[in-house]
């Protein structure tokens, strides 16, 4: 099976790049995040014309997660165990009545039954800032994932994590560390956050294939960040014990940074053995 995951920052923009991606590097599942649509407006059809399956959880312009599959998607779910959702209070809000709000669920997360293995297509909070709330929405979030992830391991299952989980665990993973200073995605908390992963007992897999040293998966649009390789490496896949042995292969299509329309991010993939 071939295992891609991609924040493509728009679907309905990036359509025509996704689907040549597809048929060139023949994928069996694709992990989507940034697809900011709705439901009724994911682009469908043209997956279904090219073969694949697909699921989509998308409830505005912002967020969207999809998995695409031609090796069967089944037992689709919208959000995992405990998820927390997230709404900034105002200013001016009352601490004591918020107590009682339940935030609403953003569209982060959609998991599937692929040719036998649960993916999960994650699009991590950013954070934002280290004295914003979401930055500590963005660890409840991933504490919440990392409890589901562990009972799922615990239990045998065979799952990929995969998306962009917005943290750059090393130093080697990120153009210039110092630039990161005191800003999120290098905190320590996140960054034991996304270790948590692997105390749960998953491997993340591009680890075992791809160099440590300057292999991106992000650049963003300003400041000539992708001709000067200024690259940020924020795209994983963390797979379950029963899953990681079947691993033998992994690689980024750094390609699709390229040329008019392209994504800020490109495809990380993993080949997995049957």
């Amino acid at each position: 099976m071939r295992l891609v995951t991609w924040n493509v920052n728009s679907i309905r923009t990036r359509l025509d790049r996704v689907t040549a991606f597809l048929d060139r590097s023949q994928t069996d599942v694709l992990a989507i995040q940034e697809t900011k649509c709705r439901d009724d407006q994911f682009p469908t059809a043209a997956f279904e014309a090219a073969g694949y399956e697909v699921a989509h959880f998308g409830l505005s312009q912002w967020n969207g997660v999809a998995i695409v599959s031609r090796v069967g998607l089944a037992d689709v779910a919208t959000q995992f165990p405990e998820q927390p959702g997230f709404a900034k209070p105002a200013a001016d809000a009352d601490p004591d009545a918020l107590l009682d709000v339940v935030p609403p669920l953003e569209a982060r997360a959609i998991g599937a039954t692929c040719g036998g293995v649960r993916v999960w297509s994650l699009y991590v909070p950013h954070g934002r800032a280290l004295d914003d709330p979401h930055y500590a929405y963005k660890l409840a979030w991933l504490e919440a994932l990392r409890a589901s992830a562990k009972a799922w391991a615990d239990a045998g299952d065979a799952v990929a994590l995969t998306g962009d989980w917005n943290v750059i665990p090393l130093d080697t993973d990120v153009y210039d560390a110092a630039d990161f200073a005191g800003k999120t995605h290098v905190s320590p908390p996140e960054r034991a956050a996304f270790e948590a992963f692997g105390e749960a007992g998953y491997t993340e897999l591009t680890r075992k294939f791809l160099p440590e040293e300057h292999t991106y998966t992000y650049w963003d649009y300003q400041q000539l960040a992708f001709p000067r390789n200024k690259g940020l490496r924020i795209d994983f896949c963390w797979a379950s014990p029963a899953l990681a042995g079947r691993a033998s292969g992994a690689s980024i299509d750094r390609d699709e940074r390229k040329g008019k329309g392209a994504s800020d991010h490109v495809p990380v993939i993993v080949d997995l053995a049957d």
